[in-house]
């Protein structure tokens, strides 16, 4: 599920293993923010739940040290040898988040689709797919491995898609939510993400140990992208500081959202997975050297896409989509002047302006 402005957090419990429902005594310091990134629902409009779904302070804290790795050791169901991907700037994209059913034997993914850029010539073929961690519907909790692999067998990348900052009422993990939101004081699910009433942003401040909760329940489903074969991770509703306490219904100061994002990239790396910074502008500039790469909704839209040159100066690629037509009358497309340009090598593409994710429509801009 996108978000405009946003990124994450639904939880996933492995079999066999148990989440901690221990309530911690730490509070994370205040710090007033009031820097926005777009409108929180622009992209959620029109899209269904989990995998039928479309369209981020300190590092010393208990839960920034629980999620990283051991030094010197692979976290286990990882490959020691094997080298983490290295996103490259300039790649070609494809953001599939609803499945299709004429593409089931790839887990609803068309890993075939090829179109003509923006600057014109033969058509293209993405180099890297941002998919679900489930195929079909998030309820059924089957891993999209068959995508993964057809996704392998054409030379190309897998994105792990997941909420890392939300609650989901429709994944396999949503009652283990509701009963540690009930043995703590009700402080972790919040209010209903706008335009998706079955979605709530979830609480990442750890007055009562939710951040250390969500951090394992992350960490189950990292689990679950390396089961399944991705290469990196998205973690999307990561800036709830930014869309603030009268949007979310919790007061999330701007270094406890950095907190967590940085646990959050730890996680991934721990276990050898790249990992991407969705949204969460305000930040990148604390974030860059933490993340791989960059995965963007609409910052041509709303003029907001500079900050993210960070990441292109850091050798790190940009991922961006693009729903609605900008660059003036006439010009659906006009964003892909700058974005396709050597001054600026953001990857991205134009999606269907009713912001769903399906496979079609899908412009690169080169």
């Amino acid at each position: 599920m996108l978000k405009v402005g946003s990124v994450l957090g639904a939880a996933f419990v492995l079999a066999g293993t148990t989440l901690a429902a221990g309530c911690s005594s730490s509070s994370d310091a205040r710090s007033s923010s009031g820097v926005s990134s777009g409108s929180p629902s622009a992209s959620r409009a029109g899209s269904s739940s989990s995998s039928d779904s479309s369209a981020g302070k300190t590092a010393g804290s208990s839960a920034g040290k629980s999620a990283g790795p051991a030094k010197g050791a692979a976290a286990p169901g990882t490959s020691a040898t094997k080298a983490r991907w290295k996103p490259v700037v300039g790649s070609r994209w494809q953001y599939q988040l609803s499945p299709t059913q004429a593409y089931a034997a790839t887990g609803g993914v068309n890993v075939g689709v090829c179109a003509k850029p923006f600057t014109g010539g033969a058509c293209v073929r993405p180099e890297v797919y941002d998919i679900d961690l489930y195929s079909g519907t998030g309820a059924t909790g089957t891993l999209n491995t068959a995508a993964v692999r057809a996704i392998h067998a054409r030379g190309a990348k897998a994105i792990c898609y997941m909420d890392a900052g939300s609650v989901e009422k429709d994944r396999p993990e949503y009652q283990e939510f509701v009963k540690w939101n009930n043995a703590h004081g009700r402080s972790l699910i919040g209010k209903a993400y706008p335009g998706f009433p079955d979605e709530n942003y979830a609480n990442i401040n750890n007055d009562r140990g939710q951040r250390d909760y969500l951090l394992k329940v992350q960490e189950a489903r990292v689990r679950k992208c390396v089961q399944a074969g991705f290469d990196g991770v998205e973690f999307d509703v990561v800036n709830s500081y930014e869309d603030g306490e009268k949007v979310t219904g919790w007061k999330i100061s701007a270094a406890t959202q950095l907190t967590y994002n940085k646990a959050l990239a730890a996680l991934a790396h721990k276990y050898n997975l790249a990992v991407g910074l969705k949204n969460d502008l305000s930040q990148v500039p604390a974030l860059v050297s933490s993340f791989d790469f960059a995965i963007n909704e609409e910052c041509w839209e709303n003029n907001e896409c500079d900050v993210l040159k960070a990441f292109i100066r850091a050798g790190k690629p940009v991922f961006g989509v693009e729903y609605r037509p900008s660059g003036g009358p006439g010009h659906a497309l006009g964003f892909c002047r700058p974005a396709a340009s050597s001054a600026w090598r953001f990857s991205t593409i134009k999606k269907g302006e009713d912001y769903a994710l399906h496979d079609t429509p899908y412009t690169p801009c080169r």
